[in-house]
C-alpha cells in the first residue's frame, strides 16, 4: 500500500504529526508537501498531486488537510478513481474505509484535535474495503457518473 500526504499551510503543523505517527507505526509514505510552511501557499497544489497520484494506482491511498477539509476534498474528488471524505472520528471513517472504499483521508485541520486525528489515520489505515456486494454495485454506479462526464 502507498500512502501520500498533502497539506496546504493551514494544515501543515497536523499533517507533519502525522508523518510522525505514520514513520511510528512502521508505514513508509510519501509526503508531497508543503514541505516548508508557507502562509500564501494554496491546497489546490497538494490535493491535485495527492489525488492524482491515488486515481492512478488502485493500491494507493491519500490523507489531505486543510483548515476546513472542504477545500482539499472539493478538489481532491474531481479526479476519477477518488473517493475522499472528511474525517468525523475513527467509527464514521472505519465505515467510509469498509462501504465506500474511501481512499483519500481528508482532515479537517483547524477543527480536528491531535487524538482524534491521530485515531483517525488509524483507523483509515487498518481498515479494508469489505467488497460485500451492494458495495462494489455502488462503486460501479459512481465510475459509470465518472466515465460520462
Amino acid at each position: 500500500m502507498k500512502i501520500y500526504l498533502g497539506s496546504d499551510h493551514r494544515g501543515f503543523h497536523l499533517k507533519e504529526k502525522i508523518a510522525k505517527w505514520l514513520f511510528e507505526w512502521g508505514y513508509g509514505f510519501t509526503d508531497l508537501g508543503a514541505e516548508t510552511y508557507d502562509e500564501k501557499d494554496d491546497y489546490t497544489k497538494y490535493a491535485s498531486s495527492v489525488a492524482s497520484l491515488v486515481g492512478e494506482d488502485k493500491n494507493a491511498i491519500g490523507i489531505l488537510l486543510c483548515g476546513s477539509g472542504v477545500g482539499v476534498d472539493v478538489m481532491a474528488n474531481k479526479f476519477d478513481g477518488i473517493r475522499a471524505s472528511i474525517g468525523i472520528d475513527a467509527e464514521q471513517v472505519r465505515s467510509g474505509r469498509k462501504d465506500d472504499d474511501m481512499n483519500i483521508l481528508v482532515i479537517a485541520a483547524e477543527h480536528t484535535e491531535d487524538h482524534l486525528t491521530r485515531e483517525m489515520a488509524k483507523a483509515f489505515l487498518e481498515t479494508k474495503f469489505d467488497g460485500k456486494p451492494r458495495h462494489r454495485r455502488r462503486l460501479e454506479e459512481i465510475a459509470k457518473i465518472e466515465k460520462n462526464n
